[in-house]
Order: C-alpha cells, then sequence, then structure tokens
C-alpha cells in the first residue's frame, strides 16, 4: 500500500530515549539530595559526609542495574527462577559486604557511639533493613526491564500487523486491477469489429486509466478529484458496449480540492452495476451518484437486477463485494457505512466514507 523512498531510523527508539532521560533524572535526585538535607549535627556538608551520603546510592545502582542489564535477561526471561534468586542473594550479600568495608574506611561521623551490645544490635537491624531495601530495588529493576520489554514487544507486533494489512490491502489491490482490466478489454474488443477509430480512441482512453491504477492509486490517500475522474473515464469506457435501451445517468460531485480518500473503493461497485445491472433485450438502467456531504463523501450506485450464472460467470467478479468490504475495514474503521442488496428488481449499493 505505502511505497518507501527513504527511511531515516533514528539511533534509539523513542521510548527508549524516554526511558534513559528518566534514569539519568532519577538519579541525579538521589545524588542530589544530601545538598538540601543535612543533619542537625552537620551544618555543612563536607567532601568525606558528601561520599558517604552517596555510597548507600551507588550500591543501589549496582544492584539495579546488574539486575536491568544482566540477571533479569539472562535467568528470569529463560524462566531459571532459581538461578535468578541465588544470583541476587549473592549480589545483595556481596554489595553490602563492600559498603559495610567502604564505610569503615572513612573518617567516622562526629557522634557519640552506642556500647558494643547495642551496636551489635544496630548492626544487625542496619543488615537487615539494608537487605530488604536491596530486594526492593532488586524487584524495581525486575518490573521495569519487563515493563520495557511488553513495551518492544507490543510495538513489535503492532509494527507487524500494519505491514500485514498493507500486505493484504496491496494483495486486494492486486486482485481489483485484472478484473477492471479485463472489463474495460472486452469493450474496446468489441469495438474493433464495427468501429476501429473508436477502438483507437477508447485504447488511448484506457491507458489513462491504467496509468492511475498502476501510478497513482499505489499512494495510501489521492485527491478525491483524481478518483472521481478516474470513475468518470471508466464509466465512459463501458458506455461503449451499451446498448440503446439502457438508460445510464451519472451524478458525479467533486468536493473540495483538498479533499484525500483512499483509491478505487467506488469502482467495485460501478463494475457489478454494469455487470449486472444490463439485459441485451429487457429496458435496463445504471444510475450512479457520487457526491460529498457534511465531511463524508457519499455513493450510491443503483440497476436493474439481470444477476449472472455464477458457474458460467469467469470474470471473477465475485471477489468484488467482499475484497471491499475488507478494504473498509482496513482503511476506514467506523468511519463508513456500507450497505447493498436487492429490492425486488433493483439492486442498490450505498458507500459513505467518513473524511
Amino acid at each position: 500500500m505505502n511505497t518507501i523512498d527513504n527511511i531515516s531510523i533514528p539511533s534509539r527508539p523513542p521510548f527508549k530515549r524516554v526511558g534513559l532521560i528518566i534514569h539519568v533524572v532519577a538519579w541525579a535526585i538521589l545524588f542530589g539530595l544530601p545538598f538540601f538535607f543535612t543533619g542537625k549535627e552537620q551544618q555543612e556538608l563536607t567532601v568525606v559526609n558528601y561520599i558517604r551520603s552517596i555510597i548507600p546510592p551507588l550500591s543501589f545502582m549496582v544492584v539495579f542495574y546488574v539486575n536491568y542489564f544482566l540477571l533479569v535477561k539472562r535467568f528470569l526471561f529463560t524462566r531459571q527462577m532459581w538461578k535468578f534468586f541465588i544470583s541476587n542473594v549473592l549480589l545483595i550479600a556481596a554489595v553490602m559486604i563492600a559498603v559495610h568495608i567502604l564505610m569503615h574506611l572513612l573518617p567516622p561521623p562526629l557522634m557519640s557511639h552506642p556500647p558494643r551490645e547495642r551496636a551489635l544490635q544496630e548492626m544487625v537491624g542496619f543488615f537487615f533493613i539494608n537487605a530488604i531495601f536491596y530486594m526492593l530495588v532488586a524487584g524495581l529493576s525486575v518490573a521495569i526491564k519487563m515493563t520495557g520489554g511488553w513495551y518492544e514487544i507490543e510495538s513489535m507486533r503492532q509494527e507487524l500487523e500494519k505491514s500485514r494489512a498493507e500486505a493484504e490491502l496491496q494483495n486486494l489491490k492486486s486482485q481489483l486491477n485484472p478484473h477492471f482490466l479485463f472489463n474495460t478489454l472486452n469493450n474496446i474488443y468489441s469495438l474493433i469489429a464495427f468501429s476501429p477509430e473508436r477502438a483507437q480512441g477508447a485504447v488511448h482512453d484506457l491507458s489513462r486509466l491504467l496509468r492511475y491504477v498502476l501510478y497513482e492509486s499505489s499512494q495510501p490517500l489521492v485527491p478525491l478529484e483524481k478518483d472521481l475522474d478516474f470513475v468518470r473515464n471508466y464509466v465512459e469506457l463501458m458506455r461503449i458496449r451499451l446498448p440503446e435501451h439502457v438508460e445510464l445517468k451519472t451524478d458525479i460531485r467533486e468536493g473540495t480540492t483538498d479533499t484525500l480518500v483512499a483509491p478505487l473503493l467506488f469502482i467495485s461497485l460501478i463494475e457489478n452495476a454494469f455487470k449486472h445491472g444490463v439485459s441485451n433485450s429487457k429496458p435496463s438502467f445504471i444510475h450512479i451518484d457520487i457526491h460529498p456531504k457534511e465531511g463524508r463523501i457519499v455513493g450510491i450506485i443503483c440497476n436493474s437486477y439481470f444477476p449472472k450464472d455464477s458457474t458460467k460467470d469467469k470474470s471473477g467478479s465475485g471477489i468484488g463485494l467482499q475484497n471491499l468490504r475488507r478494504r473498509l475495514d482496513l482503511l476506514y474503521p467506523a468511519r463508513h457505512v456500507f450497505t447493498y442488496g436487492q429490492e425486488g428488481e433493483i439492486y442498490c449499493c450505498t458507500l459513505e466514507l467518513q473524511l
């Protein structure tokens, strides 16, 4: 459906750029907190005190990103839960020991020290509480990683769905083109026997139609006036074979010059009208009315009904309405009304598109 000439692929998908910004801002806030909050005993923030205050955030960062870039992908995504659990226990234990050693290497803060028994209790409580914090950080890393993975998978699914829909539309359009061509060639063939000059003119008109079908209609949207010009030219080519007892009326009005529409939607209805609306011996009629109306384009095609024997019909026109309905579902979901049916000896189709 779409022709792709130049594709510029960003170095980093938008959602990844947003995620990177969130990471940077979050850690910047965390590392900047010591500049805004100081204890009563510590009115001035020194280099040593700042280093002491950022060691816990750095340890959180280690646990977070080891999980984010390594453990979640290697163990959790491969359903090796026990390896993921053991790896996190070892990681958190190693980080806590490293933090404890670093804190002891720095000069101690200026405050009174509790008795040894109380200090031991506080140390055990410190390790226990911090272990809970590290587990929460690991869980946050898992949640963010899995959310990002789900977002990527969903984006890929949407891209695949879009590609599938475009491929299906292209296939539907490829079914339409030969059908249109066969009908028109049959008309020109009938002219060759009794009017070679008119047949030559019809071939010239056909070349214009084919140019539109092969080139301009390859775009997802085309100007409405061009698509309606195609419809008018097609109707005039089909008029060539009509007997005198067939009444053909057309009222095809254009909207504004900037109105865009998906190409070749009305042609299937018009083809069916000419195929099933004309009798070689009985009075027949085809009425075609296409006009804009309040932000919509409305097409009403009615004809006398002389259905062809499906067992003898080799033109393939039976796919026309099914083809059109599927294209409408893909191109104008919830933005179209398509009805058709027989009332007595009259067959009418109505197609409304919301522009």
